[in-house]
């Protein structure tokens, strides 16, 4: 038994030695020390980014080029999955989605903001903008710093403008040519309580719909008509529910690349580096791939459709422009007048 007993301490010491030996390097060295407050050095970094537009609209493809070169710039480090058509969350959900990180990035259309920071009602003012060189100053300029600047408060981080084009009218219910041919008229708008009192201010019944409904809302005559980018309009099929287009650029509609601060905040400076990059790469390419899509999809739509479509005239275009004229005061204090001065200026600028 004693002879037994000095077997078994043997062959404990034995297996004790053996494993001091094998792990002997891994306890020389100092311990592994990470941290916790930045993403990005030792593990892949996923950016669940969530939108509602179809995937070969503006926005749709410039999400996924945005993919791409993230991938390429980060070696493989960050990766961008784009969700589109509103798979993970509606317009209604998707801003406060990504205030509580359950998304990382968005890119909401400027009315959709205004529900979080009335200011950024300023870019859905009436003719706000006549031109898309007047759009871009805004964007690279005190408008967008200033808009900017304001997301810190509410947990977001801007990163860039991206372009889907000037908005027109569509309707069931006869022709917009005037101020006056809205009277009557019910359309679908976006969250914003700025655009619900531009067309009520001309007469028109307003209902606030998300974008995922709104060919339902025109096909089964819930509403009359919208207003739209080419884009959206060609690639929801709105053109084959409704009769009419009037081609106004009465708005301009944009989207805010936004991340969730919280989130930007812990990723590495290298990390952020390389998506503002990625970020500056597409901004610029998405910008002429609008431009060139608006023009090709219009004759599409004017291909594909029985649309009866119309212009306005220099004289029906001050029409109009007067018609919304007192929208601007009315919204001066809710917007704030260094935003309002900033508009007025860049109006006068590309009026002339």
């Amino acid at each position: 038994m004693k002879s037994f007993f000095s077997v078994a301490v043997i062959v404990v010491l034995g297996l004790a030695v053996a494993i001091v030996i094998g792990f002997y390097p891994s306890f020389m060295q100092a311990p592994v020390v990470y941290d916790d407050e930045q993403i990005g050095f030792d593990e892949q970094t996923v950016i669940k980014f969530s939108h509602v537009v179809a995937e070969n609209t503006p926005k749709g493809l410039a999400a996924q080029e945005f993919a791409r070169l993230v991938q390429e710039k980060t070696k493989g480090r960050v990766k961008v999955e784009v969700y589109p058509n509103s798979i993970l969350y509606a317009e209604p959900d998707e801003i406060e989605a990504l205030q509580k990180g359950n998304v990382q990035m968005i890119a909401p259309s400027f009315p959709n903001l205004s529900e979080v920071l009335p200011s950024w009602m300023v870019l859905d003012l009436p003719y706000a903008f006549l031109t898309q060189e007047a759009v871009q100053e805004a964007f690279e300029g005190k408008i967008g710093k200033l808009l900017f600047e304001q997301l810190n408060q509410v947990n977001m981080v801007g990163l860039a403008y991206w372009n889907s084009g000037f908005k027109q009218l569509t309707s069931n219910k006869g022709p917009i040519l005037q101020p006056d041919d809205l009277k009557g008229q019910h359309l679908r708008t976006m969250r914003s309580t700025l655009l619900d009192a531009e067309f009520q201010l001309l007469g028109a019944k307003t209902t606030q719909m998300p974008f995922n409904l709104v060919y339902r809302g025109l096909e089964s005559g819930a509403v009359d008509g919208e207003e739209n980018s080419i884009t959206n309009i060609y690639s929801k099929k709105f053109f084959k529910v409704q009769k009419y287009m009037t081609l106004t650029n009465h708005g301009y509609l944009g989207y805010a690349v936004l991340m969730n601060r919280s989130f930007w905040q812990k990723l590495s400076p290298e990390i952020q580096q390389q998506i503002q990059q990625a970020m500056k790469e597409t901004t610029a390419w998405a910008y002429h791939n609008a431009i060139q899509m608006n023009d090709e999809q219009f004759e599409k739509i004017k291909q594909e459709s029985q649309l009866q479509i119309n212009s306005l005239t220099t004289e029906q275009l001050s029409e109009w422009m007067r018609a919304w004229e007192p929208i601007y005061p009315q919204y001066e204090t809710v917007i704030g007048k260094e935003l309002m001065d900033e508009i007025r200026r860049l109006r006068k600028k590309y009026m002339q």
